[in-house]
């Protein structure tokens, strides 16, 4: 949007705020050092120049620098060869500045509370050159507690150093110098740029990265004498939201380029938030040092006094206002706070016929224009101008000619072809931006001059919009009469091959087809259809022509013969014979089954509710007696069934037999007399033994149980002899038997 200045009111104000526990100010701070070059008085030292920045919150109760001339704590550096301690420098008095928070945005506008302020340390030391880096350190407590990002921040300071490596030691390095104080105030949801970079005199190659600042000093020891030594403890930021690389959070996050130093990102959380800036200084490939910034940000919503605005499509650089045709346009104000905007200032530039331009300007609101003709202008709206924070819109107004849309589209009428479709638009001086098809089935195109294959036939309004560059558009509608003869035709029956009655459903696959064709299909047994996919049964077998007519609504004509195309064969037969097919008891349970079938390509057995099997010729072992289904089903070659059920007896029988003698003397042999056989079926069994004088002497009704010679196997026990036996029972199908014998008794 041009030229950019906002006035901005600061509504967060949380910058610089103070401490109220112990000597809580610190807001940053870097140390840097000059070397230059041997002692004379000294031979083999090097001098160095140090210089410390400290910057501090001068708003509240925080203390002021160290050596202050007015009974502040005295400052000390304290000199380390690696961690081995060498002396400490006393401080003299900073150079003390007032820093503007407001410097890098100078539309902000800065509470009266807001008070910040650079304390700049100046020392120099005389160093013998060691084959070990030297650490010059400072160490302060304590930061606000205001602070966001990191655990406990009132009760940590921070360490300022530097570190001067061998090679830095050896080549009289210095390190680099940040060129740029960093922004004080940053504005959340606004894009941040700003140039942390810096000089380096020796011209080494620098590396900029975020990193952690690091803690020194505490509650309980305010000022270390001496600072203490590396390793340094890094402060604690507070995760997942913050880290050394994430300082400010927010999502995305700002980073800084490795390269330029350069700051960059819209941060989107408010707060104050500690960050640490490390710029390595290579030379030769080789790190000989590290230059470290920690520096209090604070991020706040601010808020724009005057925006500048237009009904228009902002498109970042320029309001852009189209007009199809007419000339006269209105340019209605959209800026932002009217009551803090005095004055409105628009300039166009209206070329002339000899090359040139005369200038228009209007000071009201809104304004109306009456531009030439069709063309290009170009113009600035300026809000309060010549003050030092306004706001300015550049204006872009493109009135469009009128244009004449028309297209034909190119087709054979009795070829299933694409149309080619072209566009015959008379741009009447316009410049066309995009061509939208409708070609009225639902589907569109955005090419110029498209192809297009229809699915369907059918009367077809097409349409054509039409749009220049700046969104002038004309609409054109015109028919397309599409209804070819098929390319070919072509049909899926359901079924080519079976058996009768064999139902086909005729699928058309024909392209293109529907209801307004005329179409006659001959099915070759005398049968005629006139639907596009019919569906026809056969009652007889045989091989049978197809013959199909298409005529489309506007006479494009086309038929095919499809010589034997459905094959209908004649009905498989069931049939199977048994052996034996006689005498199948539980005593001769198997069965062997052949198939007597006539066309028969598979078998389904099924033995009643016992098995099943496909094996053409089963052998089967029944299981258990009585009457059995058994079932043959077959399948034809094309799927065809047929189904055969024969019914089997198998018959249950049972046996029983007598002994003529047993021994009852309890050596577990032939103890008992008892009938043997198989009983499995035997209803009302009785058998009953009498001695030679006709008294009973056991009976029983179970046919597993015996007589042990005593009379009903608990009384008497029986003298040796012959005694009578009669046994009755009814068979499994209520047959009668009747079994008599002897039973000679043995001791």
């Amino acid at each position: 949007m041009g030229k950019k200045l906002l006035k901005l009111i600061l509504v967060f104000v949380l910058i610089f705020s103070f401490c109220q526990s112990y000597a809580a100010h610190i807001i940053g701070g870097e140390m840097t050092y000059v070397c230059t070059g041997p002692d004379p008085a000294i031979p083999g030292n090097m001098i160095y120049e140090f210089t410390m920045w400290v910057y501090r919150d001068c708003q509240g109760n925080g203390a002021d620098f160290d050596s202050d001339p007015n009974g502040g704590v005295t400052g000390t550096v304290s000199v380390y060869l690696g961690t081995i301690y060498q002396e400490t420098i006393f401080l003299d008095a900073p150079e003390v500045n007032l820093i503007d928070p407001s410097e890098n945005n100078p539309c902000v506008t800065i509470p009266p509370n807001v008070c910040a302020e650079s304390g700049v340390y100046y020392f120099s030391k005389s160093l013998p050159i060691q084959t070990i880096s030297y650490n010059v350190i400072y160490q302060r407590c304590c930061r606000n507690n205001s602070i966001n990002n990191i655990q406990t921040p009132g009760q940590i300071g921070a360490t300022y150093y530097v570190e001067i490596t061998p090679t830095a030691q050896n080549e009289c390095n210095s390190s680099p110098t940040f060129n740029n104080f960093p922004p004080a105030v940053i504005c959340a949801d606004i894009a941040l740029e700003f140039d942390h970079s810096a000089t380096d005199v020796d011209g080494d190659q620098l590396i900029y990265s975020f990193c952690a600042p690091i803690e020194g000093g505490s509650q309980t020891n305010v000022a270390p004498d001496p600072d203490l030594p590396p390793p340094y403890d890094p402060v604690t930021f507070i995760l997942p939201n913050y880290s050394e690389l994430n300082p400010i959070g927010g999502s995305p996050q700002v980073t800084i380029d490795p390269l330029t130093g350069m700051i960059t990102g819209t941060p989107n959380v408010q707060g104050q938030f500690v960050v640490g800036i490390c710029v390595e200084e290579y030379r030769n490939g080789e790190l000989i040092g590290t230059t470290q910034r920690d520096f209090q940000f604070n991020v706040s919503f601010c808020e724009p006094l005057v925006t500048a605005g237009l009904v228009g499509v902002d498109a970042g650089d320029a309001f852009r206002i189209t007009s199809c045709v007419d000339s006269v346009i209105s340019i209605i104000n959209t800026s932002t706070d009217e009551n803090y905007i005095d004055e409105y200032l628009w300039e166009f530039q209206i070329p002339d016929n000899g090359g040139g331009t005369i200038p228009l300007s209007y000071d009201t609101r809104d304004i109306v224009v009456n531009f030439p003709g069709p063309g290009f202008y170009e113009g600035i709206m300026t809000l309060n101008p010549g003050t030092q924070c306004s706001d300015s819109a550049f204006i872009e107004v493109t009135i469009s000619p009128p244009i004449l849309g028309d297209f034909e589209g190119v087709y054979d009428t009795c070829v299933a072809g694409p149309v080619e479709f072209a566009d015959l638009t008379d741009p009447n001086g316009a410049v066309l931006g995009t061509w939208e098809w409708d070609y009225g089935d639902g589907n569109t195109s955005d090419e110029q001059n498209p192809t297009y294959q229809y699915d369907e036939p059918g009367l077809f309004d097409v349409t054509l919009i039409v749009t220049d560059t700046i969104g002038c558009t004309d609409t054109i509608v015109g028919d397309i009469l599409w209804f070819p003869a098929p390319r070919a035709i072509i049909f899926q029956p359901s079924e080519s091959v079976g058996c009768p009655p064999l139902e086909v459903q005729f699928e058309n696959l024909s392209f293109p087809i529907d209801s307004t064709y005329d179409i006659t299909w001959t099915f070759g047994d005398d049968s005629l259809s006139y639907e596009i996919s019919p569906s026809h049964t056969y009652l007889i077998p045989g091989n049978f022509d197809i013959f199909v007519e298409v005529t489309s609504p506007i006479g494009c004509y086309e038929n095919a013969f499809f010589p034997r195309w459905i094959d209908v064969d004649s009905l498989p037969v069931a049939d199977f014979y048994y052996t034996p097919p006689s005498y199948v008891s539980n005593f001769n349970p198997t069965v062997e089954f052949t198939d007597n079938s006539r066309r028969a390509a598979a078998w389904d057995w099924r033995f009643g509710d016992y098995d099943s099997t496909i094996v053409q010729n089963p052998v089967f072992v029944f299981p258990d007696t009585g009457l059995v289904d058994v079932q043959l089903a077959i399948t034809h070659y094309y799927g065809c069934v047929d189904t055969i059920v024969k019914t089997l007896d198998i018959e249950p029988k049972v046996t029983y037999f007598l002994p003529n003698a047993f021994t009852p003397n309890n050596d577990t042999k032939n103890d008992e007399f008892k009938g043997g056989g198989y009983f499995r079926g035997i209803n009302n069994f009785e058998m009953i033994i009498w001695d030679r004088n006709g008294g009973i002497v056991f009976e029983t009704n179970d046919p597993n149980e015996g007589w042990n010679g005593r009379k009903n196997n608990t009384g008497k026990v029986a003298q040796n002899g012959v005694y009578v036996c009669v046994v009755r029972y009814t068979g499994p199908r209520g047959v009668p038997h009747e079994e008599k014998g002897f039973a000679t008794l043995i001791r």
